[in-house]
């Protein structure tokens, strides 16, 4: 298994209230948090995309966040966490010539993942026509299968859809190196991994909260990836998962920086603004928020395997237990109320103690699918 992080941008109220220049924070911050990611061998780094969303993600222009961090970074892969190919906000033709652009400046150290949005508020902005998000999928469906035309045709052949059109033109650049960068989907529901399965893609499982819940995207995905028809070049036989993670010296010290974090707040703001995704019942409605956490909830969610808490030995096994479910790729998700030298420290203690024991191949997954196809 291998190991990721994920960064976004998180800007609350809690946090502007304190610091005037807590935008500004928080993405520099973020950049740091990737660069020592990659000293500390983890292999891949995702940016989301996302707009409008004032208390939850301020990263909207990820390809410049990324294309910084492809100068700044030796190893690690960097991956877009999604690029939104929809024609309404990114053109695809746009999109395709930014991947090339990053796969160049990273020296083919670049991850094309892409989706659909999973909020209504984000999306919808930029369809003030359309009222249900469901649509978005048909406009999905017909654009995929472009981008490896664009990258890999000398001319791409054109393309006359529903939703966007362009004549047969030269798309530059094209890819760095062989083939073009592996393909990703954010999925969320069974048939959305199966699906993504099909087209030989890898799936960004975002809404995979728990360790329990890997037996029925296994299921999905592995049982359809064997018959994939790939859309790219390749299949990226892929399935990565988040969790919030964080590693102290000791587990006491974890578990208090956990019950400091404001966990709570992101956790309600993911399901105010992600409102595609299942929701538990009884889940308070924004502004209103769940409980905030102490130790007894810490020590819950710990055990219930929703979070990787506590001292090196700890997050070790908390780890394997993912690994042993069957993920391709554990991505934490950093905790941003937690101070800044609390999260370098998580993931140092994570590289010098984790990472070696379970990620022992040197070579990134999705290279050797690039470079066998």
């Amino acid at each position: 298994m291998e190991f990721g992080i994920f960064v976004q941008g998180y800007v609350p109220d809690t946090r502007r209230s304190v610091d005037p220049q807590a935008e500004h924070h928080a993405l520099m911050d973020e950049t740091e948090y990737v660069i020592q990611a990659d000293k500390s061998g983890f292999k891949y780094a995702w940016a989301s995309e996302h707009h409008f969303l004032e208390q939850y993600s301020h990263l909207s222009a990820n390809e410049v966040f990324l294309g910084y961090l492809a100068h700044a970074t030796e190893r690690i892969h960097l991956g877009s966490g999604i690029f939104n190919p929809l024609a309404a906000v990114n053109h695809p033709v746009k999109v395709a010539e930014k991947v090339a652009m990053l796969d160049h400046l990273s020296r083919g150290r670049f991850e094309f993942g892409t989706g659909r949005g999973a909020g209504s508020h984000e999306i919808l902005g930029f369809l003030p026509g359309i009222d249900d998000m469901n649509a978005t999928k048909e406009m999905w469906e017909e654009t995929i299968a472009e981008f490896p035309k664009m990258f890999l045709q000398e001319e791409y052949e054109g393309f006359q859809g529903k939703h966007w059109s362009l004549p047969p033109r030269k798309v530059f650049p094209k890819p760095y190196g062989k083939s073009h960068p592996a393909m990703w989907y954010a999925a969320g529901s069974p048939t959305s991994y199966a699906m993504a399965a099909k087209k030989g893609l890898g799936v960004l499982g975002f809404s995979v909260q728990r360790v329990q819940d890997m037996e029925w995207v296994l299921e999905q995905y592995k049982g359809a990836i064997t018959e994939a028809e790939p859309v790219g070049d390749f299949v990226n036989d892929n399935v990565m998962v988040t969790t919030t993670a964080i590693c102290a010296e000791t587990h006491e010290k974890a578990v208090q920086i956990a019950i400091n974090g404001g966990l709570n707040r992101l956790q309600s703001l993911v399901f105010y603004y992600h409102d595609t995704f299942p929701k538990p019942e009884g889940l308070p409605v924004w502004p209103e928020m769940l409980p905030e956490f102490n130790e007894e909830i810490v020590e819950l969610l710990i055990q219930e395997e929703l979070l990787v808490c506590g001292d090196p030995d700890e997050v070790l096994r908390q780890c394997k237990r993912w690994e042993q479910a069957g993920a391709d790729q554990l991505s934490f998700g950093i905790p941003v109320g937690v101070p800044k030298e609390d999260v370098l420290t998580t993931l140092k203690l994570v590289g010098e103690h984790v990472i070696p024991k379970i990620d022992t191949d040197p070579v990134h997954r999705t290279t050797r699918f690039r470079q066998a196809a």
